[in-house]
Formats: C-alpha cells, sequence, structure tokens
C-alpha cells in the first residue's frame, strides 16, 4: 500500500510509519516502533466491570522481552476487577493484546499503548468479561440473521472550567455555537485530533445547548465554575469496535481536560433546566459491507421494522445498563428532548427510536448547488440508521451494546416483533398529543424500577448464556442500592430551595462516573 494512502494529517501515526492499516498489524511491526520512537514501555487497557478504562504499565528493555509480552499478554487480578464476578481463590486473568487496536499514547510519549482482551487459565474468552459478552451477542446475531451488527455513539460531556470575565455570556444557548460565544473550541480541536488518530472513526464534533455560566455545587471541584455541553459522535462501525472507541474516547475526553486544568463530565444531568448528557446510538444493518435499512421504494425495510420492534420489546430493561445513577431519572423527564415513553416516530426528538435523515434523496447532493461540478460523482450508498436516545452518560457501554445486539436478534427471532413494531409508532404531529403519548408503555422512573424490571426480563438476556446469571445480579444490585423510588416526585414535593439543592447533590454524586 501507498504512503500516499495515508498522507491525511489525522491518520493514525502507527499506520503511517508502518504503511499498513492497523487491522494489518504483526508483532514485528511494534518492533520498529519502539526503536523508531524511543518506547519505553507498552501499556494495556481494558474495560473492567465499572466500565472504566483500566491500565499495566509494562517496561520494555529488550526484543525478547517486548516479544514475550506481546504474544502472551500479562497477568491480572480478576477478583478485583470483577468484583463477585470472580472467586480470589482463582482469580488470575490474561490481559492479551489486540495489535490493530495499537496507538501512541498523546499523554507518555514513551508508550506504546494497545486495547486487550480477558483470557481465562484454559486460553479461552472470560465469559463474565464486559467485552466478551458483547462479542458472543454479535457472533449469535450474525450466526442466526446473516447480518452484521453496526452502530456510531454519541458522547455528550460538559468541559468545566474556571470562571472568566466573559464578555459575550452564552446562557442556555449553544447547540454549534462558534467562538467567542464558546471559550472550548482548542480543547475540543485537541480532543478529535487524538481520537481520530487512535479509532479513525471520529465524525464530527460541536458544541452542544447546555451552557452554565456559574456552577452551584456543594463539591468544591465544581462550584462557581463554567460549564459548556460538547459532543463527539464517531463513524458507524461494527458494535464491538464501537464500544472500544467509546471507552476509550471517555478515558482520553477526562485527560486532555484535565491538561488544560479543566474536568470533564459525563453525568446525566449537571442543573435543572439544563439539557444532559446522552448517549445516543445509531444502529444500522449490514451484509457485505452494504446497508439493508431500506427498501426499494426507499422506505424503512422490513430488517430495520425488525431492528424497531426488538428495541421496543427490550427498551424499558436496557435501562438497567443505559442509565444506571439516580440523575438518569432526572435526564428523563418531559420536553427536554429525552424520552419517557416506549414509541418510535420519524425525525422527532422527543421518541425513544427516532428515525433520521438518511441520505436516501440520491448520491452527490452538492451537486444541487454547485452545477459546476456536475461530473464530479458521489457515492451511492444510504446511511439510514434507527436512533436509540434513552442511554446516557452512566451507560455501562458494553453492556448495554451487547443488550442492543441481543434485542435485535430478538426482533429477527420473533415474529411478534413487527406488530409490536407497527403498534408503537406515532407520527410526528401527534407527539404533543399528550393523551395520546400516555397510551404507550413508559420507561422505568429510577434506577430501583429499572432493576426490577431487568430482574423480570433477566431471560431475555441470559438466553444462548450470553448474558451469565452473576452479570444480571450485580447489575441489579447497584441499580438497587441508589435507593431512589418515586426520585422525581419526592423532588418535587421539597420547597424550592430544598429541592434545588438535594437536585444537585443526587445530580453531581457521581462526577466521574465510569
Amino acid at each position: 500500500m501507498s504512503k500516499n494512502s495515508f498522507s491525511y494529517a489525522l491518520a493514525n501515526p502507527l499506520s503511517v510509519m508502518l504503511d499498513k492499516p492497523a487491522e494489518d498489524f504483526q508483532r514485528a511491526d511494534f518492533f520498529k516502533i519502539i526503536e523508531q520512537k524511543q518506547i519505553e514501555r507498552l501499556t494495556f487497557h481494558y474495560t473492567a466491570l465499572d466500565g472504566k478504562l483500566k491500565e499495566l504499565k509494562l517496561p520494555v528493555s529488550n526484543q525478547d522481552q517486548a516479544d514475550l509480552i506481546l504474544a502472551e499478554g500479562e497477568r491480572v487480578d480478576g477478583s478485583s476487577l470483577f468484583k463477585g464476578m470472580v472467586d480470589s481463590a482463582l482469580s488470575d486473568l490474561y490481559v492479551v493484546p489486540v495489535y490493530k487496536t495499537a496507538f501512541l499514547n498523546p499523554f507518555d510519549s514513551r508508550s506504546l499503548d494497545f486495547i486487550c482482551r480477558y483470557l481465562t487459565r484454559d486460553g479461552k474468552r472470560a465469559p463474565f468479561a464486559v467485552d466478551n459478552i458483547l462479542a458472543k451477542a454479535c457472533d449469535i446475531f450474525l450466526e442466526n440473521t446473516d447480518f452484521e451488527f453496526h452502530c456510531l455513539g454519541e458522547l455528550e460531556f460538559f468541559l468545566i472550567s474556571e470562571k472568566e470575565l466573559d464578555i459575550f455570556p452564552l446562557g442556555k444557548r449553544g447547540y454549534h455555537e462558534s467562538s467567542p460565544f464558546v471559550k472550548s473550541g482548542n480543547i475540543l480541536n485537541e480532543m478529535i485530533r487524538f481520537l481520530a488518530q487512535m479509532t479513525g472513526a471520529v465524525k464530527y464534533a460541536h458544541s452542544e445547548n447546555g451552557s452554565i455560566d456559574c456552577l452551584q455545587s456543594e463539591l468544591e471541584e465544581i462550584r462557581g465554575k463554567r460549564a459548556e455541553q460538547l459532543e463527539v459522535e464517531f463513524q458507524s462501525k461494527p458494535v464491538a469496535e464501537m464500544a472500544d472507541h467509546l471507552v476509550l474516547g471517555r478515558w482520553l475526553i477526562r485527560n486532555v481536560a484535565y491538561q488544560h486544568s479543566c474536568v470533564a463530565t459525563f453525568l446525566p444531568k449537571i442543573e435543572e433546566g439544563v439539557p444532559g448528557n446522552g448517549m445516543h446510538f445509531h444502529l444500522e444493518l449490514k451484509k457485505n459491507g452494504q446497508s439493508h435499512m431500506l427498501s426499494s421504494d426507499g422506505k424503512l425495510s422490513e430488517f430495520a421494522l425488525h431492528l424497531i420492534g426488538g428495541l421496543c420489546e427490550y427498551a424499558d430493561s436496557l435501562t438497567a445498563f443505559g442509565n444506571t445513577v439516580s440523575s438518569s431519572y432526572l435526564r428523563l423527564v418531559p420536553d427536554q428532548e429525552a424520552p419517557t415513553r416506549i414509541f418510535w416516530s420519524n425525525l422527532n426528538r422527543d421518541a425513544l427510536i427516532r428515525v433520521p435523515l438518511g441520505w436516501s434523496f440520491g448520491p452527490n447532493l452538492a451537486r444541487i448547488l454547485n452545477p459546476q461540478a456536475k461530473d464530479e460523482g458521489g457515492k451511492t450508498e444510504s446511511r439510514q440508521t434507527v436512533e436509540l436516545r434513552s442511554p446516557d452518560g452512566s451507560a455501562l457501554i458494553h453492556l448495554l451494546l451487547a443488550g442492543l445486539v441481543m434485542a435485535a436478534e430478538w426482533g429477527f427471532k420473533d415474529d411478534r416483533s413487527l406488530a409490536v413494531a407497527k403498534k408503537l409508532y406515532t407520527k410526528r404531529e401527534a407527539i404533543k398529543n399528550k393523551k395520546h403519548l400516555d397510551a404507550f408503555p413508559r420507561l422505568p422512573a429510577s434506577c430501583v424500577e429499572s432493576s426490577r424490571i431487568l430482574l423480570k426480563k433477566r431471560d431475555l438476556y441470559e438466553r444462548g448464556g450470553i448474558f451469565p446469571a452473576g452479570i444480571i445480579e450485580y447489575v441489579a444490585k447497584i441499580l438497587k442500592a441508589e435507593d431512589d423510588e418515586r426520585i422525581s416526585q419526592k423532588l418535587q414535593e421539597l420547597p424550592d430551595e430544598k429541592r434545588l439543592k438535594e437536585a444537585r447533590n443526587i445530580m453531581h454524586r457521581y462526577l466521574h462516573i465510569h
């Protein structure tokens, strides 16, 4: 492959140096990187039960040592990373690098980093590891449907910084705002530069609706500071890859913020009347690289309707993985572009499942505005997706995506899915009719309620041995521990000042969630 293929500034630096795509990386390639970049250590990353990216630093002083690490991985204490899942008497797990995930650490110039998978003592994927649960769900989906499950995720977060003299107060506006009205453009540029080089999968980034000139909080770390809401959206990729990209993205965004003396938080809700941090997912079905979301008449295909039916069937229990703290349910309230009922619709952002524009008009839209370029072609492939809008920044990403894959597989396997999809569709104009909306099933209103629904519907996840029973029980336990039954109603019963103080305490409790 010509080096011209990697001539763009945001190309993977390792691909540029090795003149090959990441999918073709070999162990011997990394010896060249280690020598050329004077690498002192390999850093292994892996996602634990709490949804956070962990790391292990492995110094390398010679090629034999590096070869052994890259070939065999290293041991870690599974009983600490997966508390309650692994017996401390049999706690060792292997973490083994996935070569195509290699990247140069932007915060440590002497480190070459990898995403790893967990293997057991007999060399099999650890069945309780969140990434392996997702991988197994994907394998079963492909086997049973002959479709590949792709998705893109959106990371919304608040960047919190010291408040300075501001001659351009933003108030609560901010969607796609530009400087000087938003102050974080340079920091956001740095985040997407590193993420694009590391993953090759960043679609775009922009400022979002939320903005707070002076945060009120009991936490000294953020009290009195300015907060701007930002979003990074990824390109559609196979779902297991997307899970790794999103977990890595949260890690990188936090670290870039820290380098600039800022705090990045993915809290579901940060202030009353200010939009929360969603983590929306756009889903699509592909076969041999081609989308199968639309039929020949440009409408959603039957395959897409099976997918939607499955998502609707699983929707209330999916909150157990996508909305894991009490403040999640202060975000899922009416009139905040966050769903409270289980239905789907075209374009409307109040729906649980939204069907956005999908470039189904035809190739090369630019020809309409640039007739002088009529000889230049365009791609004809549809990019139609369906968007799930309930998850937020507290999501256990790998488990949530495994749940989405299982929902889709149920949709294909169970004949009822088309009837479910038909029953739970509503037109855009009907969404403003409260009586009409109240007829749809509602999403859970607390972690405790989500816990009950997950346990009631656990067979949907444990079928085929995909979700171990221990994982379901662990998630149900942490949800129940939030003790937040009727949280919104209880807050509304308090006097205004006391309500606001208590709401902020709840919202800011998990500042560094996942």
